[in-house]
């Protein structure tokens, strides 16, 4: 089964590749992801981890026990995990882009069959190079406080390829556009600090806002990591309301960079 499309994706360039796709997913479909999203006492804190950012994770990284034990007992996010970590999704991704002239150098990625094949030839006869690269799927379920809610401007970790971040709003309860929320896309003003392949955070006061994306229901945020591919969440001013700004993120990363899969969380220090 498909979950959802990429065809109404529409891409911007400048300064990073960067688009939107709305609708993305068939209304009943959305609906039934948004009503089983899952509840908030599994989720763990930014603050509790020593991570900078308001915002609450359930993942396979953070709280990978109450993520797995979920998954595993809820039979549509079981079937999603399962389609997720499939070549499949990962060959859907990878053409939405490549149809929008946007190659990420994976365009050799079928190949990966004959390559798992040799790996096990290599492990039967005792020998194994773990050389070649690979790409593979995680995601992640993540909710902001409307009150003080935020992420600090950052490239994201070396490992990632690419992310999707699907909208997880109930279109019954509205979200407020006052309250913030809208993902930002970043500009360093000293053009020194362009170049930040391994995600050193930045602050919000050295940056220009040059795009945003509302949060809205139904819609899905598809971008590339880059070495300049600064984003962030301000700081929301939903002050006493208890709304969160709830999502689902699909990452896709390159196993060979996974040793670097954390990136800095130091910020920047000023010149």
């Amino acid at each position: 089964m498909t979950y959802f499309s990429l065809d109404n994706l529409e891409f911007d360039y400048r300064p990073y590749p960067i688009g939107i796709a709305r609708p993305v997913m068939a209304p009943e479909v959305y609906r039934q992801f948004v009503d089983a999203f899952p509840p908030m006492e599994l989720f763990v804190g930014y603050g509790d981890m020593g991570t900078p950012g308001v915002k609450f994770t359930l993942s396979e990284k953070e709280n990978p026990e109450n993520y797995q034990k979920f998954v595993k007992e809820h039979p549509l996010w079981r079937e999603f995990y399962r389609w997720v970590k499939s070549d499949d999704f990962i060959f859907m991704v990878l053409a939405a882009l490549r149809d929008r002239h946007i190659d990420v150098g994976y365009d050799k990625y079928k190949e990966r069959q004959p390559y798992l094949r040799r790996t096990l030839r290599e492990l039967r006869q005792g020998r194994l190079n773990l050389s070649t690269p690979g790409l593979t799927t995680r995601f992640e379920f993540s909710a902001l406080p409307a009150d003080g809610g935020f992420l600090p401007p950052h490239t994201d970790a070396p490992s990632k390829i690419i992310t999707l971040v699907f909208s997880m709003a109930d279109e019954a309860e509205a979200w407020d556009p006052a309250w913030g929320g809208q993902l930002d896309v970043n500009v360093p003003k000293d053009e020194r600090w362009a170049y930040n392949y391994h995600n050193t955070l930045s602050d919000f006061s050295d940056m220009e806002v040059v795009k945003s994306f509302d949060y809205q229901p139904n819609q899905c945020v598809v971008f590339v990591k880059t070495h300049d591919s600064w984003h962030s969440i301000r700081p929301m001013q939903g002050q006493g309301e208890p709304a969160l700004r709830k999502t689902l993120t699909i990452v896709i990363e390159d196993t060979a960079r996974q040793g670097t899969m954390g990136g800095s969380r130091r910020k920047r220090k000023k010149a």
